[in-house]
């Protein structure tokens, strides 16, 4: 009798270690598909804020049941118009949003008007703005973009706004280097 519960107690456990494999696995899976994500910076345009090299945490969740403001910092699925006018083929890009649905954008020197007021960029960047942003209406259900670093940012002053289907989440949290670990 012994030896008849041994191999069935090994293969119980074997079993249950399977199940628990699959379903980490499917959690894992479940959780970077709908919930969080990480990315890793590719260029300066977001500097000082995000540094070539870091990486990022991104909350999806906070598009799809919460809102998007003026601010938050987001990644997004790089649109066709940006790979011409920035003469590159990164398909994701990271930037700060500062136009809203129906938000009228215009500059004067370096300044940012939104809705005719100066953008209190109240965020780390830097200055000149270089490339001036037009009189530009920002669309129902898009975005303008912009680079914490104005002079070396290929962003909506380029390609125009940003659908909101093209955004992937909010980054929240800077993981990695561990040296600069904290919020965004």
């Amino acid at each position: 009798m012994k030896a008849v519960g041994k191999p069935r107690r090994r293969r119980q456990s074997f079993l249950e270690w399977v199940i628990i494999l699959v379903v980490a696995a499917g959690a894992s899976w479940f959780l970077r598909s709908y919930a969080f994500q990480t990315f890793w910076i590719p260029s300066g345009s977001m500097e000082p804020t995000l540094m070539i090299g870091d990486h990022v945490l991104v909350n999806k969740l906070s598009v799809t049941l919460g809102t998007i403001n003026r601010g938050d910092v987001v990644v997004f699925r790089a649109p066709e118009a940006a790979h011409i006018q920035c003469n590159d083929n990164i398909p994701i890009y990271v930037k700060r949003v500062i136009g809203l649905p129906g938000d009228h954008l215009t500059s004067k020197g370096n300044t940012i008007y939104v809705n005719g007021k100066p953008l209190n960029e109240n965020w780390p960047h830097t200055e000149p703005l270089n490339r001036p942003i037009g009189n530009v209406t920002v669309p129902a259900h898009s975005y303008f973009m912009i680079g914490d670093n104005h002079a070396n940012s290929c962003d909506s002053r380029y390609w125009g706004s940003l659908p909101a289907s093209d955004i992937i989440g909010k980054v929240f949290l800077r993981i990695w280097p561990l040296t600069r670990f904290g919020p965004v």
